[in-house]
């Protein structure tokens, strides 16, 4: 006993020793911290020295203004492009001159002031170009619901595939029931096959046929302003057989156009007999742009890694097509002695890469991201020319005026806000990349290793950079986040700037005489290896669905990775919080219940799932709201649907009844309808006055969408709130009512 008491008094006192210590250790490092921060705080620098650091920043800057004019040129231009109503072209005359004589006028001032009136005038100059460009594409747009139309008119183009199947851009003659004042300059149809018809084909059919297509949800983005500045008046789909038929000649650029177009789907489909069908609609894509060979999973499979940009002709493409022309023209020109001495071979191949730019635009069908990739790399090639470094912020900035002036409408567009974040962005790493010495007399084996070492190091670092300059416009514009984009883009990289790309460039160049299928197959093994990496990373859970944050944050964004690429200095890191706007910003709670534009299906929040009425019914616009909210798709449960509409049961997360029907409803019919949900949503109206069950419910009609457009519908203290589209969108040239 007397031991065991011993013992428990050594262990107390081993607990109050071990007690004794643990807070002697907590106060020495309390203490340690304390001096620290004292030290930090005595280190900090006094108001006046952060005032003159600040100051010395911003005047050395002063003389980098020129980077940031295309910025402000771009907000200008997608001031116009939001503004909630049309503004004058007289107003935009003043207020651009009146910017540019403010320019004038403060020559004499300090230059901060000068900088800020320059940038002023850039500004209201971008709203000034993007008016007039509208006013030059303005073209009929058709009006009314969707009706059968009869078309006569020229194949221009077959565009890329949309939701419903493969497409064409027609050149319309004639359309049933339209003057020919008021017919529309171009039209896109979705067709069933693509086998019948090609590129310059006189064709007549009949087709169901409306305007573009308003925004799918309120907020989210308008196809009908694309189709405006590209001057498509009508969209629909084609019902039966397309049959060819005998037109008066069109006019001459209508037919260059058409006889340009038709070399490209021929060159597609000989791409696509040498590659094979499963890699070769991805090489046809890559060459001409056409993308009707792609299967869906093929495309799902690409995006969920990450790798989707590679099927889009744009920055990438050219880059790697121009810089293979360059480096092989150069190399040739150094190997030929006798050329090396007596020619600039440098400028020589600037040339050819010029050449190869230019010929690539033109087989790629010219789309906006090939136009704009091709307009960047022909200022790198020019400036190789004029003796000035060809990649740098300057000649970017002088690319991005070029593009914005031309088509001010591209400062709205995803494709372009991506591809100047992710093109400045890389530029700013290379400007601040450390450039090691090279050794002398280093064995190749251990050069061959460093060399591998900094390719490892320059991709990692570029895939970084450029996802994270992008991550914002992919985050607000579509929603996904490709969680294996880095590992997939690194492993792909390789791939598509050393076998796939330049296979399928010397390829097509020798298609002409009959030589090019043994370099077709080897891109073609290459592009299977491509898809195959996808679908590996794709299996892994390939990417995350977030919702869009509020409007403003993107613009914050923006902003904050222009100064973190523009700004020379320590203060460019006052960017990195709000480049991450987009991301940390907190999002608003989602609708609890979603319309189409046309009343035709609707959608309900359970959760985080989004619940269709009508699964098979405008999917497209259904998945693009739920995206946009942050939701999934979920299993379609809690409503009875039969005939032309669906009624809420008792698990409905929303007692909604939904009817599509295009007639009016009965009486009878519309009032048990309400008998069992508290909203009602009619394709069409209803015939008679108004049931006593509908007295304290909310109907809405065809006659709503037809003003309002898409719906959203919010509960908030058992009140429901409504927002529509159309108010959202303004009155615009291309959002007027139906």
């Amino acid at each position: 006993t007397a031991r065991s008491v011993e013992e428990g008094f050594d262990i107390e006192l081993n607990a109050e020793r071990q007690d004794a210590a643990e807070t002697a250790g907590i106060a020495r490092r309390g203490a340690a911290w304390v001096a620290r921060l004292s030290t930090a705080v005595r280190a900090w620098p006094s108001p006046a020295a952060m005032f003159r650091v600040i100051r010395d920043e911003t005047s050395a800057n002063l003389d980098r203004w020129v980077l940031w004019s295309p910025v402000w040129f771009g907000l200008g231009a997608a001031g116009y492009l939001e503004a909630p109503v049309e503004p004058p072209l007289t107003l935009l005359v003043l207020l651009a001159g009146s910017g540019v004589a403010l320019w004038w006028l403060s020559r004499a001032s300090p230059r901060i002031l000068i900088v800020l009136a320059a940038l002023l005038a850039f500004m209201m100059a971008g709203g000034l170009a993007a008016k007039i460009r509208s006013d030059r594409v303005a073209a009929p747009v058709i009006d009314g619901e969707r009706a059968p139309r009869r078309v006569e008119g020229f194949v221009v183009d077959v565009v890329s595939p949309g939701a419903g199947g493969p497409r064409l851009l027609i050149a319309p003659v004639a359309i049933g029931g339209h003057a020919p004042e008021a017919t529309p300059k171009r039209v896109r149809v979705t067709i069933d096959a693509i086998d019948r018809v090609e590129p310059g084909d006189a064709v007549r059919f009949r087709a169901i046929l409306g305007p573009p297509p308003p925004p799918a949800a309120p907020g989210s983005y308008d196809f009908a302003r694309d189709a405006w500045f590209n001057a498509v008046g009508a969209v629909g789909f084609s019902l039966g057989d397309i049959s060819l038929t005998e037109l008066e000649p069109p006019p001459w650029r209508l037919r260059v156009t058409m006889a340009v177009n038709a070399f490209r789907w021929r060159l597609a489909e000989r791409l696509v007999a040498h590659m094979g069908p499963e890699s070769g609609g991805i090489g046809a894509a890559m060459v001409t742009g056409h993308e009707a060979w792609i299967t869906p999973e093929q495309t799902e499979a690409m995006r969920a890694s990450g790798l989707a940009h590679i099927l889009s002709i744009s920055g990438l493409h050219m880059a790697i097509v121009g810089g293979f022309v360059f480096g092989v023209t150069r190399l040739v020109i150094a190997a030929w002695p006798w050329m090396a001495l007596r020619a600039p071979g440098k400028k020589i191949a600037a040339v050819t890469g010029l050449v190869a730019v230019a010929l690539y635009l033109v087989i790629s069908g010219a789309p906006p991201p090939a136009e704009r990739a091709a307009i960047t790399a022909s200022v790198a090639f020019a400036a190789i020319l004029f003796d000035r470094q060809a990649v740098t912020l300057h000649g970017l900035a002088l690319a991005a005026l070029i593009i914005l002036a031309r088509q001010p409408e591209a400062a709205g567009a995803p494709g372009f806000q991506m591809s100047f974040a992710a093109t400045a962005a890389l530029i700013a790493l290379a400007e601040a990349w450390p450039r090691p010495m090279r050794e002398i007399s280093v064995p190749w084996l251990i050069r061959a290793i460093q060399a591998v070492g900094a390719w490892l190091a320059v991709s990692v670092g570029a895939s970084f950079v450029a996802g994270l300059a992008t991550g914002p416009f992919a985050m607000q514009h579509f929603n996904r986040v490709a969680i294996w984009g880095l590992p997939a883009n690194l492993i792909v990289a390789p791939l598509s700037s050393f076998v796939i790309m330049p296979f399928l460039a010397i390829g097509t160049a020798l298609e002409s005489v009959g030589w090019g299928e043994p370099f077709l197959r080897i891109a073609g093994w290459g592009v299977k290896a491509m898809v195959s990496v996808a679908r590996k990373f794709e299996a892994l859970g390939g990417q995350a669905v977030i919702a869009s944050g509020p409007p403003f944050t993107l613009v914050v964004a923006f902003l904050g990775l222009m100064m973190l690429c523009l700004w020379s200095g320590r203060l460019r890191w006052l960017g990195a919080p709000l480049a991450m706007a987009v991301a940390l910003w907190p999002r608003p709670t989602a609708p609890d219940v979603w319309i189409a534009s046309d009343g035709a299906t609707a959608a309900v929040r359970h959760g985080g799932e989004a619940i269709l009425l009508r699964p098979d019914n405008r999917r497209f616009g259904a998945e693009l709201w739920a995206r946009r909210r942050g939701l999934v798709i979920g299993e379609t449960r809690g409503f009875a649907c039969s005939g032309y509409a669906c009624r809420p049961e008792a698990t409905a997360p929303v007692a909604m009844a939904l009817s599509w029907s295009r007639k009016d409803l009965p009486e009878s019919a519309l009032g048990e309808l309400c008998a069992g949900a508290e909203i009602v949503v009619l394709r069409g109206g209803f015939a008679g006055v108004t049931p006593a069950g509908c007295s304290d419910r909310i109907v809405l009609t065809g006659e709503d969408f037809a003003r309002g457009g898409a719906a959203e519908l919010y509960r908030r203290d058992e009140t429901w709130w409504i927002v529509w589209a159309q108010p959202l969108r303004g009155r615009r040239p291309w959002s007027a009512p139906r």
